[in-house]
């Protein structure tokens, strides 16, 4: 009953007021309660957080908390694929013609996802990775690929937790939320990085705005729950390293290509 009770701050609803009110709260000195009961209870390794517990001043200060330097490692070789976050990835396949796909007992399409048929063309034939975060997971964002900023754009005005409630009764959440998507250039071909809003159109912070983007360096940070998706344009060598209903963190590998 606690756990659900303290999930609720971090995964409630889409409604405007309630997520006004909740954002409020949570981002207050008045949460900070919260935080050891929250942290009990979702079993957060202390040891990795870059602050003892008593130093956050909010619920959501520890929510978006960094770990300390060192402790996610990231694969340097530059034929890798790292997952960019902390989490559990859901699931991951091919994308072929016309695909639509299951994500939590809904249909999508990649068009649905990206906004229009010319986006999603890039990545036909090409590999797709989700990956949903936890209220326990690290919350901060990397990139999982070196290369340059190619694009970068918003979709979607409505938002629903990314949770078993907002899959259930939301209208279809990953293409109806506020997402941001990062579109990258890479020597194997173009990587989009689409971070999906759970609870309201703020959920998403940015923190880097240059063109070159480099592996494992931090590009934003959820403020509420979430999930985020990889489109992987199609490539002869790449092949995924992970399956599906696993564990992953920040720099662990997930996909590799052979360079010839």
């Amino acid at each position: 009953m606690i756990r659900f009770a303290l999930k609720y701050f971090v995964e409630l609803t889409g409604n405007p007021v309630s997520s006004s009110m909740l954002k409020k709260f949570t981002s207050s000195r008045v949460s900070k309660p919260l935080i050891r009961p929250f942290s009990k209870s979702f079993q957060i390794n202390e040891k990795e957080m870059d602050r003892p517990l008593h130093q956050y001043d909010s619920l959501q200060d520890f929510f978006t908390r960094k770990l300390k330097d060192g402790i996610r490692p990231i694969n340097p070789d530059p034929s890798t694929l790292v997952s960019p976050v902390d989490g559990v990835l859901s699931c991951a396949g091919k994308i072929v013609d016309n695909q639509t796909f299951y994500i939590k007992d809904h249909l999508y399409s990649l068009p649905e996802i990206l906004g229009s048929e010319k986006k999603a063309a890039t990545y036909k034939n090409g590999y797709y990775y989700v990956l949903y975060l936890s209220p326990r997971h690290y919350h901060r964002i990397h990139y999982p690929i070196t290369g340059t900023l190619a694009s970068r754009y918003a979709l979607g005005e409505k938002s629903f937790p990314v949770n078993n409630f907002g899959m259930t009764y939301g209208d279809k959440p990953f293409s109806t939320n506020y997402r941001l998507i990062s579109e990258l250039s890479t020597r194997y071909g173009n990587v989009a990085v689409v971070k999906v809003g759970a609870l309201n159109i703020n959920s998403i912070q940015l923190l880097h705005a240059e063109n070159d983007c480099n592996k494992g360096e931090e590009l934003g940070y959820f403020t509420f729950g979430s999930t985020v998706l990889l489109f992987i344009e199609e490539h002869a060598s790449f092949t995924p390293c992970i399956h599906e209903n696993k564990e992953v963190q920040v720099g662990q590998t997930i996909g590799k290509w052979e360079d010839r």
